[in-house]
């Protein structure tokens, strides 16, 4: 999707800085090597790679003739004076999250526990919806900000009581989320229904409405998705079971100009749990992908974590 000059002159007011200059990038569209030349030319020397790691949010501008460089980027760009200088000032307070998301705190996840249950009341469903999980493959992509951009899930379930027709699906966005502007997406053999949120926590839960009436021991396949993209950097993908299940894949798909440097899968017994079950795994592909497997389920946490630096 194309920014507009809209976006641009938001992003500048409210940052953060490495988004700001990407979508200036964008906007002008100016490609890297061009913006050096520009800076070259008044006299200013600063490497590709440099504004890459800036755009990115990998680096951050702070020597003085890095600084100087973001004040020439004003111009090249014609943004207004001072508008980069700022936004990497008011950055400065928030810069260790966004060099090392943290793992979200047990206190975030109770409060998120809480507004789930609440959605989920709003919308009169049974504590376990009357599925039971046979496979579940979800596909999440984490884009060049760094940012949880969406995520795919393809589901099968089998039914233990007549008459299940819809199943929830619960979105927690990153901290920075904003619930009201995720996009869900009905992509086989469903549509989507009611869609309730919480917007301190960033929850969303959305009601997606099979295409058949199960009866007790029918199984059912149906694929959906969320568009997010509107979080701070991410650090990790959890995914919570209330209940035994069969098997889940989870795949994370890091945006090639965003790699991290360290990805490990573990589980937890409950959120307050220590996060146990660790090891390492090795990112493949151009895309940069890792992968764990479950075969069964169990109660409990899995997740993916990942290190930036």
């Amino acid at each position: 999707m194309g920014h507009t000059e809209a976006d641009l002159a938001q992003l500048l007011h409210t940052g953060p800085f490495h988004l700001a200059l990407r979508t200036a990038f964008a906007v002008r569209g100016l490609p890297l090597q061009r913006v050096q030349h520009h800076l070259a030319h008044r006299g200013v020397k600063v490497g590709v790679t440099s504004l890459s790691y800036w755009q990115q949010g990998a680096r951050r501008p702070q020597r003085p003739e890095s600084m100087k460089a973001v004040r020439a980027l004003e111009e090249v760009l014609q943004l207004p004076g001072n508008s980069l200088i700022r936004l990497l000032t008011e950055d400065r307070a928030a810069r260790g999250e966004v060099e090392r998301p943290a793992a979200r705190s047990y206190r975030s996840l109770v409060e998120a526990s809480g507004a789930v249950e609440e959605l989920l009341a709003g919308l009169e469903s049974p504590v376990d919806g009357g599925l039971h999980t046979v496979g579940h493959h979800e596909r999440v992509r984490i884009g060049a900000g760094r940012e949880l951009v969406g995520r795919d899930s393809q589901h099968v379930v089998r039914a233990h009581r007549d008459g299940i027709d819809r199943y929830l699906a619960i979105h927690h966005g990153d901290p920075g989320c904003d619930p009201s502007r995720v996009v869900v997406r009905a992509t086989e053999n469903c549509r989507t229904g009611r869609v309730r949120w919480h917007a301190e926590t960033g929850v969303l839960v959305a009601e997606l409405l099979f295409d058949a009436r199960l009866r007790a021991g029918e199984t059912y396949l149906f694929g959906y998705g969320f568009e997010d993209g509107t979080g701070g950097p991410s650090g990790e993908y959890v995914r919570g079971f209330s209940f035994a299940g069969g098997q889940y894949v989870l795949q994370v798909r890091f945006d090639e100009a965003a790699l991290p440097v360290r990805c490990r899968r573990f589980a937890q017994v409950s959120a307050g749990a220590p996060r146990g079950g660790r090891s390492d795994l090795t990112l493949s592909g151009r895309h940069g992908t890792v992968h764990l497997v479950e075969q069964g389920v169990r109660p409990g946490i899995l997740g993916i974590d990942w290190d930036w630096a």
